[in-house]
C-alpha cells in the first residue's frame, strides 16, 4: 500500500541574512508541507522577524531562496501590522481579494437598502449560492472573540493591541492555504488566548509561528523546528516532546565533543612531533586535526543567569488595602479593596482586557491615586516595577554604559560585588554584546535589559506587567528559575500561563465591575475549578429518541426546505451578532442627532429581517409538527 506524500507548501534553500557585520543566520534550509503545524523556536537576536519576514515576503534573504508552490494563499500576522488610518475596521476586512468576502459585503450594504428589493434579492441569492452564512457567522464570531465589534472604529483610534488583533482576525478570515504568525498571543488575554488555541487546534489550518507561549507550543503544534548556535534541529512532535528530544541531544552532544577533546590531545602530539617538512599523507591529517579542533573547542553559550542580588530585609508591614475603590467615569475598577500582603507572597493578576489590571499596579506604586480609601505601604518596601512601556532607549547609548548608570560595581550578598560587565554576562550578553548600541538590540533582548536594570536595583517588592512578551523560550526559563529563588513578594500580571503556573501559588482574578476574587491557586487550578461545575448528562436513550425524532421531522420537509431551514438559523446568529454590534454603538455619548437616527434606521433594518428569519423559522418549524 502505497504512502501518501505530503504536499509540500514551501521550500527554504541555503538562505542567509546580515545586517552589517552582525550576521544573523547562515546557510537555513527547511521546508513546510500541508496540515503542518510548526513552531520555529530560537534565541532573541537570532533573526526570527527575519526568517519571518522572507517567508511572508516582506523581506529577502542576503543568500538563498524561498520556494512557494504556485497558487499557495499565504498570511501574515507580523508583530507591527499596518493598515490604512481612515480605514474602518468593516473597510479592512472587506479589502480583500476573497470572493466570498466579496458577496458577504454586498449582502451587508443590500441589509442598509431594504427599498431597493432587486438588490436584496441578488445579494441574498448569492449568499445561498455560495453557502455564505456559515462563514459569515464564523468570521463574525472571530471578531467577537477578539473584542473588535464596533465595525465603524476608524484603524487611526486603534490601541496597537487592537491593531494586532485585527490583524489576526483578517488573516483568519482570510482562510489562507499557510498562516505565518510573529507572537499570535501577544496582546491577547487569557479567555482570548484559549479560544485562539481551541480553534488552531481544530481548524484544518498549515500554520508556521514564533511563539514564547509554551502551552500553546505543547497543545496546538506538531512540529518544532529549533534554531540553536546556527544550526537547524527538527523536532516531530509538541513542546513536551522537544524539551525531552532536545535535552538527549545535548547530553549526546557533550559526549561526542569529550571525545573529540580525547582525540584532540593525541593529535596535538603528533602535530608536535611532525618534521617541517611534510608528505602528502600527512597533510592530510593535518587537515583533519584543524577539524577536529574546531569541534573539541564547541562551548555551548548556555550560561545560567546567576543572582545573589543583595535584596534589602522587608519588615513586618508590607502592602495594606483598605476599602480602596478607583472608577473612571462610569468604569469601575475596584470597590472597597481590602487586603493585606504577607512576607513571601507570590500573587498573580488575571482578568480580561480592560478590567484595571494596569490601573491596579499603578495604584500601588502611587502613580495613580484611589478615589476612596487609603494603601499603606510599609517602611522598608523597595519596588522593583517591570512595566510594559519597556527600557528607555537613548540614542548611541551601549549595552554597558545602561548598567553603569547604577554604578561600576554591583553588590552582592555577604559582602560581594561583582562588575556590570560580569552582571551583563549573567544576563546572557557576552562581551562583545556589551558594546553593542541598545537601540540596535532585537525587542525581546532590550526586555531583558531594562529587566536587568529593574532587578539589580535590589528590590524586595518586584512588579512584572506582562514580563513575557517578547520573551525567547530560554530567556523565560532563566527568569523563572530567577524568581523562584526571589525571597522577597512578587505580584505578576501575564497572560503566558505557563509561566504563572510555575511562578505564582495564588491568584487576583480581576472580574470587572470592581470585583476581584481572591483565589488560592495557579491558573491551572483556577481553569479546573471554574471547569468543575457537572454538565447535565442526557442518557443513550434519550439521546436515540431525540435523534429518532430529528429524522422523522427532516422527512416532512422538502429538500429545499431542509436545507433552508438548515441555515435559517445561522442567518438568525449571524443577525443577532449585527444586532449586538449595533446596539453597543448607542453608548457613545458624542452621539449627534443625526447619528443616532441613522443607526436606529440600520437597527431597525437589522431587527425588521431577524423578524423575517423568525417568522419563516416558525413557519417550517409548524410544518414540521403537523
Amino acid at each position: 500500500m502505497q504512502k501518501n506524500i505530503p504536499v509540500n507548501y514551501l521550500t527554504v534553500e541555503h538562505i542567509s541574512k546580515s545586517y552589517g557585520e552582525l550576521q544573523l543566520f547562515s546557510d537555513l534550509s527547511f521546508s513546510i508541507h500541508k496540515d503542518d503545524k510548526i513552531a520555529f523556536v530560537a534565541k532573541n537576536g537570532s533573526g526570527k522577524t527575519s526568517i519571518l519576514n522572507i517567508l511572508a515576503g516582506t523581506d529577502s534573504p542576503d543568500e538563498g531562496q524561498v520556494i512557494i508552490r504556485n497558487g499557495l494563499r499565504l498570511s501574515f500576522l507580523s508583530q507591527s501590522p499596518n493598515f490604512e488610518d481612515e480605514l474602518t475596521i468593516e473597510e479592512t476586512i472587506f479589502n480583500s481579494d476573497l470572493p466570498i468576502l466579496k458577496i458577504i459585503d454586498n449582502y451587508e450594504k443590500a441589509l442598509l437598502h431594504p427599498e431597493d428589493e432587486d438588490a436584496y434579492q441578488k445579494a441574498f441569492e448569492q449568499m445561498d449560492i455560495n453557502n455564505a452564512w456559515e462563514f459569515e457567522l464564523q468570521f463574525k464570531q472571530i471578531l467577537f472573540q477578539l473584542k473588535l465589534e464596533n465595525l465603524d472604529q476608524k484603524i487611526k483610534t486603534l490601541s496597537g493591541g487592537q491593531k494586532k488583533r485585527l490583524a489576526l482576525a483578517k488573516a483568519l478570515i482570510n482562510n489562507p492555504d499557510l498562516l505565518v504568525l510573529d507572537e499570535p498571543t501577544n496582546h491577547l488575554d487569557l479567555e482570548m488566548i484559549e479560544w485562539l488555541e481551541s480553534y488552531f487546534a481544530k481548524a484544518q489550518l498549515t500554520l508556521f509561528m514564533v511563539t514564547h507561549d509554551r502551552y500553546f507550543l505543547e497543545r496546538v503544534c506538531n512540529e518544532i523546528i529549533e534554531l540553536d548556535h546556527g544550526k537547524l534541529y527538527t523536532y516531530k512532535g509538541n513542546y513536551s516532546y522537544y524539551l525531552e528530544n532536545k535535552e538527549a541531544r545535548i547530553a549526546n552532544e557533550t559526549v561526542e565533543t569529550g571525545k573529540a577533546k580525547q582525540l584532540f590531545k593525541k593529535e596535538l602530539d603528533w602535530m608536535r612531533r611532525q618534521p617541517k617538512a611534510r608528505t602528502t599523507k600527512s597533510k592530510s591529517r593535518i587537515d583533519d586535526f584543524h577539524v577536529i579542533k574546531e569541534k573539541a573547542h564547541q562551548r555551548r553559550k548556555d550560561h545560567q543567569v546567576q543572582l545573589e542580588l543583595n535584596m534589602e530585609r522587608l519588615g513586618s508591614k508590607i502592602v495594606e488595602f483598605h476599602n480602596v475603590s478607583k472608577s473612571f467615569k462610569d468604569k469601575v475598577i475596584l470597590q472597597k479593596f481590602e487586603y493585606v500582603f504577607k512576607k513571601g507572597e507570590r500573587i498573580g493578576i488575571i482578568g480580561k482586557n480592560g478590567t484595571g489590571k494596569s490601573t491596579f499596579l499603578n495604584m500601588l506604586t502611587h502613580s495613580i491615586v484611589p478615589d476612596a480609601g487609603k494603601i499603606v505601604i510599609g517602611e522598608t518596601v523597595k519596588f522593583g516595577y517591570y512595566t510594559q512601556a519597556g527600557i528607555e532607549v537613548k540614542p548611541g547609548q551601549k549595552v554597558i554604559e545602561v548598567i553603569k548608570e547604577f554604578g561600576e560595581y554591583i553588590p552582592l550578598t555577604k559582602g560581594r560585588q561583582i562588575s556590570a560587565g560580569q552582571l551583563l554576562e549573567r544576563f546572557l550578553f557576552d562581551r562583545k554584546k556589551q558594546y553593542d548600541y541598545v537601540e540596535k538590540l532585537s525587542g525581546g533582548e532590550q526586555k531583558r535589559l531594562y529587566l536587568c536594570t529593574i532587578l539589580i536595583q535590589n528590590p524586595n517588592f518586584l512588579i512584572l506587567d506582562e514580563p513575557t512578551n517578547d520573551l525567547d523560550i530560554v530567556t523565560l526559563n532563566v527568569l523563572e528559575d530567577f524568581l523562584l529563588d526571589f525571597p522577597g513578594c512578587l505580584l505578576v500580571v501575564s497572560h503566558d500561563r505557563y509561566f504563572m503556573d510555575k511562578i505564582v501559588d495564588h491568584l487576583f482574578v480581576f472580574k470587572g465591575e470592581g470585583e476581584v476574587e481572591d483565589f488560592p491557586g495557579n491558573y491551572t487550578d483556577y481553569r479546573e475549578y471554574e471547569a468543575s461545575s457537572p454538565p447535565v448528562e442526557v442518557s443513550k436513550s434519550d439521546a436515540a429518541n431525540v435523534e429518532s425524532q430529528k429524522q422523522n421531522e427532516a422527512n416532512k420537509l422538502s429538500y429545499n426546505e431542509q436545507k433552508e431551514f438548515k441555515s435559517i438559523e445561522s442567518k438568525i446568529r449571524s443577525l443577532e451578532l449585527d444586532k449586538k454590534a449595533l446596539e453597543a454603538k448607542f453608548h457613545d455619548a458624542s452621539l449627534s442627532q443625526d447619528q443616532i437616527h441613522k443607526l436606529s434606521a440600520e437597527l431597525q433594518v437589522i431587527i425588521d429581517a431577524i423578524e423575517t428569519k423568525e417568522a419563516r423559522w416558525f413557519e417550517l418549524s409548524e410544518k414540521l409538527e403537523s
